[in-house]
Order: C-alpha cells, then structure tokens, then sequence
C-alpha cells in the first residue's frame, strides 16, 4: 500500500471494482455488504427518487406539491444559511428576484413556467430541510426525500439528459450533495456522472470569453462559477473515493474570477475569495492526488518530489485569504457570533487543504518514507476542523457526509501511523512521551466520542456507531 493513510485493514470482505483506498475509506459505510454492481460502494441500495409521480401529471403535477410560500421561505432561509457559504455557487440576488417573481404568478403560469427553475427550487427546500432542526429524524428524511424526488422529476419534465442550462446543472450539483448526505453515495457518484457529461457538452469548461465572448460580464462569472462548483464536487468526491478523476479538461482560469463591485449584481467579495481558495487547491489536488490514488500509486516518487508537492500546497495555502488561515478554535468560536457564515467557510476550506496535506505526507515509495510527524500534524489540523464544527454547529455536522467521512478517513490515518510506530523497536516507550504522539491518541478518542453522541438518542446513527467500532481496534 503505497499510503499510510490506507494500511492496517483486511479490505478482501469488500470486493470493490475500484481501487484498494477506496476499500479502505467505505470501511466506515453501514450496512457492511460487498459492493456488486446494483450497490457500488455498499450503501444506499433503494432507488433514491421514490416515484410519486403519474405518466400524464407532467409539471402541474410536479408544482401541486410545493409547499406553501412561508414554509418554503424558511427553508430557503435554512439553504442560504447552511449549504450556500459552503458551496456558493448561486447568485442570491438573481436567485431571489426569480423566486418572487415565480411565487407572484398565477397557478396556470407557474403550470407553464421553466422546469430547471422549479427542479432547482426543489433541491434546495430538500437540502434546507436537511438542516431542520425543529421536526423528528424521520419526518425530516421523508421530508427532504419527497422534494428531491420532486426536484429530479423536474428535471425530467425539461428532458435534461438532452438538454442543458445552467439551472438545470446547478439542480443536479445540489441533487448530488443531497444524494450524498442522505446516504445515497452511490447513487450521488453515479448522477455526478450525468452533471459531469452535461456540463461538458454545455462548454462550462471551456474559457467564456472564447465560447461566448458577446456574453454579459454576469453571465460569464456565472458560467465560472458552475464550472468550479462541478470542479469542486468531482475531485474532493474522487478524493475520498479514490476513484479516477473527471472534470480533467478545462481552460477556465480562477484567475479570471474577480469581484465586480460595478455591477448591481456583484458577488460577495469574501465569496469570491472563498471560491478561488477552493478552485486553486482543487486544481493542485485534483493534478496531483487524485489520479495517483485511483490507481494505488504513490503520490510522490521521490523525495525531491514530494519536497516539491508539499511546498505547492504551503503556497496554495498562503494564497488563501488572512480571515480563512485565522483558525484558532477560540478566534472561530468568537466570530461565530458575529458572521457564522466565514466560519463556516474557513472550516470546509481548512478541513480540505490539510486532509489533502495529510495524504502527501502519508505517501510512500521505494525510496520516499512516510513523513509521520508531518502526517500526524496535518492530520490533527484536518479533524480538528471537524471537531470544531461539531462543537459549534452540531446538527450540521451530523448532516454533511463529506466532513464525517473525511474526518472519519483522518481518524484512521492517525491509527495507522500510531500502530505502525509503536511496532518499532522501543515505538510504545517512545510514543508515550512525545506529545505528539499523545495528542494523536487523543484525536482518535475524541473522535470516538462524537462518534458515539451521533449514534445515540433519536437521531442515532448505524454509520457512527460502526466507525466507533473501527476505531477502537487502534486502541487496544
């Protein structure tokens, strides 16, 4: 195994088609059951859209569902708070004008109204009801559920496999991340594949001032912004998959995304900021981790190498903005009074840059070792981003299968590298009085601890309780 990351586990109980990595990162997905080809990555066996829909409803149908305009303002509320800092791929000014203007028609009208804008409505009051607090578990999912299925017959009343628009591409980036968070990961892997086809075929990776040079200003950044978010979603996806990569051909630059403070529909200039943070590690990422972990080939080959790739990601990081690399715990616990919403920015962008850090440092050859302080020390800042957000904003945490589960990849690097070093002659001794060392023992118990609160109580969790279970071999 050419990463520590992925050591220490028997993966031959799951048959996976893909590469070992992956098997060993699926270790945390419950039920426990061989990937075939109907299940591919062992959960989420159920069809994800329940069918509620007639052969002749046709959009009317589709419309009669929507809740009334109180509730789905607040849900929309719930989008905008939770889900839109993290991915901020919509422009919340266009987006509101369309939505009032679309809640001020008539019942016949909305009947003949855009399906893309109605089938991107529905995910994100699916998404918004993710994060609801105030209602049980179960009517929650069945809740949310009901809207994505809304949401996808939606886009099946626009005939979206051969045709495309940007609402019907930003809809099906949502729909994946909704499939993801509501243990459907294989399904959201699959859908990916449609979105990723899609928002080729519409040229969203080719640069807009050659594809559509007479396009508005607006339109062109928005263009930018639906390719990153489909850039995005595909490689942190691929990275904790390790699977092949696809969103591999494009001419966009990031540098062409700037704030336009002239214009009445200007972005946020800390969005913008956040967005181009993101993009520039999703390139170095997506160039240099991805397509080696795909193949279980090491990241770095030699040491000259890996000399090199950690220092481009110490510039990538430095490139980020002072407000998202001020993350003390307590600094973040004092902002979030203030702007949850940077918080919640810096959190992400944190947890993807030093898990990405983590799996370099981790790398092995031939003649390349695991660098392990580095590895713990990037490990141990990778999930304490994880440990912050649970300690700030708990029922999010519970909700985002991204965060959980890259955590959850973080907790059992740490173990790996921790058996492996207490194999050494005198590894016990010597572990027990390098702080290091301790404090990585401690990530894994405190990881545990969450762990163990998500899988009691009425919401309890079959995934969490499994990833308690896996993570206590490292302590014995």
């Amino acid at each position: 195994m050419p990463n520590a990351a992925d050591r220490g586990f028997d993966v031959g109980r799951l048959k996976t088609l893909g590469s070992v990595a992956t098997s060993t990162g699926l270790l945390s997905n419950v039920p426990y059951s061989a990937p075939g080809s109907s299940n591919v990555f062992g959960i989420g066996s159920e069809h994800p859209f329940a069918n509620y829909w007639t052969c002749e409803g046709g959009l009317p149908e589709v419309i009669s569902v929507l809740p009334d305009k109180l509730q789905a303002d607040i849900l929309m509320h719930r989008y905008f708070e939770c889900v839109d800092p993290v991915y901020p791929m919509l422009h919340r000014q266009t987006f509101y004008a369309d939505y009032e203007h679309f809640w001020a028609l008539s019942r016949a009208e909305k009947d003949r109204s855009d399906a893309a804008f109605v089938a991107l409505i529905f995910v994100m009051l699916a998404l918004g009801t993710q994060f609801v607090t105030s209602t049980s578990p179960r009517e929650r999912k069945q809740t949310a559920e009901f809207y994505a299925s809304a949401s996808n017959q939606a886009l099946r009343m626009c005939s979206y496999l051969s045709t495309a628009s940007i609402k019907t591409i930003q809809a099906m980036v949502l729909i994946t991340y909704f499939l993801i968070n509501d243990n459907h990961a294989s399904d959201g892997w699959a859908f990916a594949g449609i979105l990723m086809r899609q928002a080729y075929a519409m040229g969203l990776h080719r640069d807009p001032n050659i594809v559509v040079p007479d396009a508005p200003p607006f339109e062109k950044q928005q263009r930018r912004k639906v390719w990153q978010a489909v850039l995005l979603q595909d490689t942190f996806l691929t990275v904790l998959l390790s699977l092949p990569p696809s969103a591999t051909h494009t001419d966009v630059s990031v540098d062409d995304l700037v704030a336009d403070d002239s214009s009445i529909a200007s972005d946020d200039p800390t969005d913008t900021a956040y967005i181009r943070g993101s993009w520039t590690l999703a390139n170095l990422v997506q160039e240099t981790i991805c397509s080696p972990r795909s193949l279980d080939v090491p990241i770095c080959t030699t040491a000259r190498h890996k000399s090199k790739l950690i220092a481009d990601f110490r510039a990538v990081y430095r490139s980020f903005p002072d407000v998202f690399r001020s993350w003390d715990p307590d600094a973040l616990a004092q902002l979030a009074q203030t702007n949850k919403r940077v918080v919640r920015q810096t959190l992400f962008l944190t947890s993807n840059y030093f898990h990405n850090l983590m799996l370099v440092h981790a790398s092995e050859s031939r003649d390349v070792p695991v660098n392990v302080r580095g590895t713990l020390e990037a490990a141990h800042d990778a999930i304490t981003a994880f440990f912050v957000l649970f300690a700030l904003f708990e029922a999010e945490a519970r909700v985002w299968w991204v965060f959980n589960h890259r955590a959850f990849l973080e907790a059992l690097c740490i173990g790996n590298v921790l058996r492996e070093a207490a194999r050494e002659p005198g590894g016990e001794e010597a572990m027990a009085k390098d702080p290091l060392f301790v404090r990585a023992r401690g990530d894994i118990h405190r990881m545990m601890q969450i762990m163990q609160i998500m899988s009691e109580g009425e919401q309890a969790s079959e995934t969490a309780r499994t990833r308690v279970q896996v993570l206590r071999e490292f302590l014995v």
